[in-house]
């Protein structure tokens, strides 16, 4: 107790610090600040408590937007402690034009793939235009009355995990139109490892627009530099971007998320597993989706496939047409944590193991592969690999080498310790 009072205390001073000066702007400033830091600092989780993400340091990033027209690419991760960062900015009388909603829309209601429309926020009024209907970047017409992007989104590390697709192409836009780029940084839950075949530009598409691995151990604010300066952008443009750093973190610092980054991915343990487990997005498997703990198991309609059991349904706001709907499927459960011990960091076990399951039985004539696992994976060897009966670790060493040079282009942009 004695230590909270000594926090709380240190922030209020800080508050009255950041009141004096900025005295011009109003008390209301200092006051807000000042809730808010205390709001985040009796919202965070023990693992988590020290972490002071990008959005919460308003005094680091207020003074770069005052007297701007500011958009936002936020959604309903993008808070401080339980306020969203919008009502902050709001509130602090900052000049918020729109707000641009990547996929599962500014609210995060919209079911993963599912078109997200223009739209008015109902709480704000303020116009919502979709990067996740048919258009994914922002239009020059739609940043004519903006002078600066705020992008403040919760990513999971994943390549083929769209938010960074989103951030790719709104930081292109700007770069086009000479607007500038603040990423508000966050932790990578799944940061603190690099995993997985590096994309081949081939099959370069909105899951998968950068030549990283799966699992490539970069916050969001690393990536858009790697973005920036590789030359990835349309004609090798540079942006005007600034970041605001995560405070008290490195790679190795456990982060469990406040808010859950998309309808599909509850809680810690389905973004843990989340890499490995989409893969079966490009298979006949189920993840899970139509239940209320997607990404936390795998099962198929054969008693063949395992001992636990599920049926998928249709669920509004997170799954609509489930994989194999109201068929009862077979399969593994990963929440007990006996279970969890065999599936951890990237893993190609059950992938390979289902697929052998699958061309057991005569009886199914589909393919286990659909179309999409190409691109979800994004080579054209794995899939080959597998059907070939290579092992794990014989397709993990195949891509090793190149992993090893990502290693290198990473360090280079590392903004946080390993």
């Amino acid at each position: 107790m004695y230590k909270t009072y000594l926090k709380v205390k240190e922030i209020v001073i800080t508050c009255q610090v950041l009141v004096r000066k900025w005295y011009g702007w109003g008390i209301f400033l200092g006051v807000i600040i000042c809730l808010h830091n205390i709001n985040a600092f009796a919202q965070s989780k023990p693992d988590s408590a020290k972490i002071v993400v990008g959005a919460a340091q308003i005094s680091a990033y207020l003074p770069l937007i005052q007297h701007k027209k500011v958009a936002l690419v936020v959604n309903q991760t993008s808070t401080i402690g339980k306020t969203h960062i919008v009502d902050s900015l709001l509130a602090l009388k900052v000049a918020i034009q729109k707000v641009f909603a990547p996929e599962h829309g500014f609210r995060g209601k919209a079911d993963a793939g599912e078109y997200v429309k223009n739209s008015r926020d109902t709480k704000t009024n303020l116009p919502i235009i979709s990067l996740y209907g048919k258009n994914k970047k922002p239009s020059a017409q739609q940043l004519a009355n903006v002078d600066l992007v705020i992008f403040d989104i919760q990513d999971v590390g994943a390549r083929f995990y769209t938010y960074i697709s989103t951030m790719h192409l709104v930081m292109e836009a700007c770069a086009e139109n000479n607007k500038q780029v603040l990423i508000l940084d966050r932790p990578n839950p799944n940061g603190h490892y690099v995993a997985g075949p590096i994309l081949d530009k081939r099959l370069k598409s909105f899951v998968g627009m950068h030549p990283i691995p799966i699992v490539h151990g970069l916050t969001v604010g690393e990536l858009a530099l790697m973005i920036n300066q590789e030359g990835w952008l349309k004609n090798q443009l540079h942006c005007d971007l600034s970041i605001i750093r995560v405070k008290n973190y490195n790679h190795q610092t456990p982060y469990a998320l406040p808010v859950k980054p998309s309808p599909n991915l509850p809680n810690d343990l389905s973004i843990q597993l989340y890499p490995s487990l989409c893969l079966f997005e490009g298979t006949q498997i189920s993840v899970g989706r139509g239940t209320y703990a997607p990404f936390q198991m795998i099962g198929f309609p054969n008693k063949k496939f395992g001992k636990f059991t599920f049926k998928p349904k249709s669920i509004v706001g997170m799954s609509k047409y489930p994989k194999h709907q109201n068929k009862k499927c077979y399969g593994v459960d990963f929440r007990p944590k006996a279970n969890q011990t065999l599936i951890q960091g990237f893993s190609l076990k059950y992938l390979i193991e289902y697929y052998q399951k699958f061309q057991a039985q005569k009886a199914v004539k589909k393919s286990f592969f659909n179309g999409y696992f190409n691109t979800l994976v994004g080579n054209y060897t794995m899939q080959q690999k597998v059907k070939n009966g290579w092992t794990a670790a014989a397709i993990v060493k195949s891509w090793q080498k190149d992993l090893n040079a990502y290693q290198v282009l990473r360090r280079r942009y590392l903004l946080y310790a390993e």
